[in-house]
């Protein structure tokens, strides 16, 4: 087992630049059905949010996911007119389903999820020592 290290304030205050540091991550995913790459960009906490009220929201039919999506790939530009109008969508968003399955359109999504931290575990001292 590993000893794994105690957080103190110390730690906190010596790696405030790098624990605040607002940049732009981006991760560059394979989408095999089109065999290509696309390139998300690391979602902020207002945006997971808000797709997760869509989720939830039964106004909507659960297109968290679209909303995630059209609003984290940043190459391609999702939000291009000439696309959106090549494409023959009514709303802007609706580009997401014309490129990507169902399938796809979750993945990505919760790729942009785990990019922002939301799949990150904490684990229990206790279970470490098993």
């Amino acid at each position: 087992m590993t000893k794994k290290n105690k957080l103190t304030l110390k730690h906190l205050i010596e790696n405030k630049d790098k624990i605040t540091k607002e940049k732009k991550e981006t991760q560059e995913l394979y989408v095999e059905e089109l065999d290509a790459t696309i390139t998300i960009e690391k979602p902020e906490r207002s945006l997971v949010l808000d797709a997760l009220e869509l989720a939830q929201d039964e106004n909507h039919d659960g297109n968290g996911d679209d909303f995630l999506v059209y609003n984290i790939v940043k190459e391609p530009n999702l939000k291009d007119e000439e696309l959106q109008k090549a494409y023959g969508c009514v709303e802007p968003s609706d580009v997401v389903h014309e490129i990507f399955s169902v399938g796809t359109i979750t993945s990505i999504a919760q790729a942009g999820m785990e990019l922002a931290g939301y799949n990150d575990k904490v684990t229990p001292v206790d279970d470490l020592k098993n």
